[in-house]
């Protein structure tokens, strides 16, 4: 049976996930309807529509959808049945910022964009927009799921849950996915046997991308159990997941060896699920992100914002190249899960899957309303989150103070309180070795850097 459904997509010019999303749902079955695209950048919302119109006549699509251009929000929004959030809160200018401002201080971030300097800053620029999104969405679809795909992910759906209470929300993100690959080539390098990720089973709970598997099965065998004959054999080489180079971190700065995520294991007992790029920032400056010979030794990448950058720049000549039929769309399907998410919302069937929503007691160890990441049952306009097993202590204490610093700037920035935000940024445990006048002078100098951004809503 079909369904017919509008889906409101805010950033609907993305260059990337929006590819992706549009991909996924022409090769799922049973659906049809509308896809509103808003966006800043209408050019770039229009070049996607046209890609639409390709993708409808393409023979390997199943479900066809109308692909709208809205000026407004609240066009898109009416009637939605699901809103899917992907924006860039800001432009490269203030990435850069974020990035590579705090390296003068000796302050290195890989990714810069969920803790440490930068994902303080790009969580300023963001939770005014999202208010604005969460505000509409009360109004105009409030029985309308929504789906997050935009970091700093925690704080993200921490708003929309915080300016409308009884928001359908949840965050997407694929980091665990990624860790159970990486188990799935444990158990064919140990045992010789080769499964897919979705044939094993994981207990995952922590914060988006410092979210940590305590229990890894395949069938009867303990797969956390082959860690320590893996490390044997691939720990100082290094073993990336994706692809047929397991030794892609060499020249991918999005690759990396996963050394990092081993020797959190052989300290914790426990097996990190992000990849080694996010975890790092997590952890105190000076462990795996001292400087860049640090770095390379722990087999992953610093990712200038200049990379990502000409990186947009080939995705965006792509688009056009697509848009104009130059350039054929692929239309396949991803590894990502939010149209089979969406699919058991709908009642087709059930899906457990790893989402990020506020903690009811799936993570007694965390507080209560925070937002966490643990398994979830999709089903039937359901969300239901699994408890899951406790961490060890160790662990806990880490991801609990992550997760405070993160309770502590979104309570700021609610309230453009610049002193309480502060005092969130100056206790990252990657400012660590700032003195309080350094790290002052940084946050100063990271605020006027990207104010054209704050401006509106801070007193700077």
């Amino acid at each position: 049976m079909e369904r017919r459904i509008k889906i409101a997509y805010i950033g609907g010019g993305s260059k990337q996930w929006a590819r992706t999303f549009m991909s996924d749902l022409a090769v799922s079955e049973n659906l049809s309807g509308e896809i509103a695209l808003y966006d800043i950048d209408m050019e770039a919302a229009a070049r996607n529509a046209r890609i639409g119109d390709y993708i409808n006549r393409d023979p390997r699509t199943k479900s066809k959808f109308d692909y709208t251009l809205c000026e407004h929000l609240e066009d898109a929004l009416k009637s939605a049945d699901f809103v899917v959030i992907s924006i860039l809160p800001g432009t490269f200018n203030e990435m850069r910022s974020d990035v590579h401002a705090p390296e003068k201080y000796g302050i290195y971030q890989s990714v810069g964009d969920t803790v440490g300097p930068g994902g303080v800053l790009r969580a300023m620029r963001t939770v005014p927009i999202y208010e604005g999104f969460a505000r509409k969405i009360k109004e105009v679809c409030p029985d309308a799921w929504v789906i997050n795909f935009t970091n700093p992910m925690s704080i993200c759906t921490k708003v929309l849950y915080d300016i409308f209470p009884s928001i359908k929300a949840f965050g997407c993100c694929h980091e665990v996915f990624h860790a159970q690959k990486f188990l799935t080539c444990v158990l064919k390098e140990i045992k010789g046997i080769e499964v897919q990720r979705q044939d094993i089973y994981t207990d995952a709970c922590g914060i988006n991308h410092f979210t940590w598997i305590t229990e890894a099965k395949y069938q009867n065998i303990d797969l956390l159990a082959l860690l320590p004959e893996f490390m044997d054999k691939f720990y100082e080489e290094g073993y990336y997941e994706e692809g047929d180079d397991r030794f892609a971190f060499k020249t991918d700065p999005f690759a990396y060896g996963n050394k990092v995520k081993l020797d959190m294991f052989r300290k914790y007992g426990a097996l990190a699920a992000a990849g080694d790029r996010h975890l790092v920032e997590f952890m105190p400056n000076t462990w795996y992100l001292k400087d860049p010979e640090t770095v390379r030794e722990w087999q992953f990448g610093l990712t200038s914002v200049d990379f990502r950058e000409k990186m947009q720049a080939d995705k965006i000549a792509e688009t056009i190249e697509m848009a104009e039929g130059r350039m054929e769309f692929p239309v396949v399907k991803s590894a990502e899960e939010a149209v089979d998410l969406m699919k058991a919302l709908l009642g087709f069937k059930t899906v457990v899957s790893n989402v990020n929503i506020p903690n009811q007691g799936q993570m007694p160890q965390m507080p209560i309303g925070s937002i966490v990441e643990t398994n979830c049952i999709f089903s039937n306009d359901q969300v239901k989150p699994v408890v899951s097993k406790p961490l060890p202590i160790t662990v806990a204490n880490l991801v609990y103070r992550n997760l405070a610093n993160i309770e502590a700037t979104y309570e700021g920035i609610k309230e453009r309180d610049l002193n309480k935000i502060y005092a969130a940024f100056a206790n990252q445990p990657l400012c660590g070795t700032l003195t309080m006048d350094q790290s002052r002078e940084l946050f100063k100098e990271m605020c006027i850097n990207t104010r054209k951004y704050l401006d509106e809503f801070y007193k700077l």
